[in-house]
């Protein structure tokens, strides 16, 4: 039999890759228009699938029974066919959504919960949080009597979770809302998994708002439907084995660090032992402006350049899967350290000063005191530091060992 994943727009789906890790068998993507649905769903190949938009409402008909669970939420997103064909429906959102939470730490317990946007997921965020104890759940929709222009009558809210596509890719930039307008959360999550960390999600924990991203979520909902599949127990702790091995993959390698430390070298050769593609924010503002760094710096100045250099950096990490070094003042903006953050690990490369070179670089000519400027920044951007005085070999050694 086959397994796979039916929705609109498929093309960014890891779902494939989870299944492959969870349950072994053959799951592909089927991406369907609304007047294929009835004769894909009678298929007689097909033992199970996974459901995502705009398919988890339009399914229930088909659908010869539901779980309590797929009933109270009114949405499916899993569905498992029978010895007679029958097709029995369920959520594991549900299961996925309470995963992610417990994860990152964010109890519902007695607490107030803000769901933004009023789609299948949201339906099943609001009952798997009602279900663990929330004290009050509102769903904030654009039309509804709780919506975007009222906000700050839940400015009291607890726990914040965003269930739209805003801020998902390539609409990376965007957030649905400011933390701002809720003083006392406890706990904040996002559905969306791409970017790994939404604007949203960077924001709350600048404010050291426990948060989460929706990566967790995927992964555990499908690990309760491969069990579903397959009627077999999957151990729980498949479901962190997955994910660690995901992020792995989809995680940015970003080198951070001064003039001349070494990101570029180090870099490549990073980029050609994980078989990755390799992004040089300053290569990237040379070949697009058409002259070197210098000539930038002459003709139009340091603004001129940065200006440029965020829209390098923008381009080089709003994608997962990748190497990229940055140029040495990159990091100090904070326009570019949440760019670079969303898909982004962050590896610090230190090196001696005497050890750094100062030659066409236009802002190298006081090292000593541009480091000690510098410096703070990197190491609180920074995931992982790695001493570069010992070569490039050991730094791409270290950097290899830190993933």
């Amino acid at each position: 039999m086959k397994y796979g994943l039916i929705g609109a727009k498929l093309e960014y789906s890891h779902s494939p890759a989870i299944h492959a890790m969870l349950g072994g068998y053959e799951y592909a993507l089927y991406p369907l228009a609304p007047e294929e649905l009835p004769a894909f769903l009678a298929r007689e190949d097909i033992g199970g699938l996974n459901v995502t938009i705009p398919y988890k409402r339009a399914v229930m008909p088909y659908c010869a029974e539901l779980t309590d669970k797929a009933r109270r939420i009114g949405s499916v997103n899993t569905l498992v066919y029978d010895e007679q064909r029958r097709i029995l429906g369920d959520n594991t959102d549900y299961d996925g959504f309470l995963y992610m939470l417990e994860r990152a730490g964010i109890a519902l317990a007695g607490k107030k919960v803000v769901l933004l946007g009023s789609g299948g997921a949201s339906l099943a965020a609001a009952a798997a949080a009602r279900d663990a104890g929330a004290r009050s759940v509102v769903t904030v929709s654009r039309t509804g009597e709780d919506n975007y222009g009222n906000l700050s009558r839940h400015a009291d809210a607890d726990v914040l979770v965003n269930c739209t596509p805003v801020g998902t890719f390539p609409g990376v930039e965007q957030s649905p809302v400011s933390l701002s307008v809720f003083p006392n959360l406890t706990g904040a999550a996002d559905l969306i998994y791409n970017p790994l960390r939404t604007r949203l999600v960077l924001e709350a924990a600048e404010r050291g708002i426990p948060a989460a991203g929706g990566l967790p979520m995927l992964v555990a909902q499908a690990h309760a439907a491969a069990e579903r599949f397959t009627g077999a127990s999957i151990p729980r702790e498949r479901i962190g084995e997955v994910l660690r091995a995901l992020t792995r993959s989809l995680e940015n390698v970003v080198l951070i660090g001064m003039p001349g430390a070494g990101k570029t070298s180090a870099g490549r050769a990073v980029a050609e032992r994980l078989r990755r593609p390799f992004f040089d924010t300053d290569a990237m503002v040379e070949e697009r402006a058409g002259m070197s760094v210098p000539e930038i710096f002459r003709l139009e100045g340091e603004a001129g350049f940065r200006a440029r250099e965020r829209e390098a950096v923008r381009l080089a990490a709003r994608e997962g899967g990748r190497v990229v070094a940055t140029g040495g003042g990159a990091a100090l903006f904070p326009e570019n350290r949440t760019a670079l953050k969303q898909n982004g690990k962050i590896f610090f490369l230190e090196r001696a000063l005497w050890k750094l070179p100062t030659g066409g670089r236009p802002l190298s000519a006081d090292l000593a005191a541009m480091y000690e400027k510098r410096a703070p920044v990197y190491r609180a951007f920074a995931d992982v530091i790695v001493n570069n005085d010992g070569g490039a070999a050991q730094t791409v050694e270290q950097i290899l060992e830190a993933l």
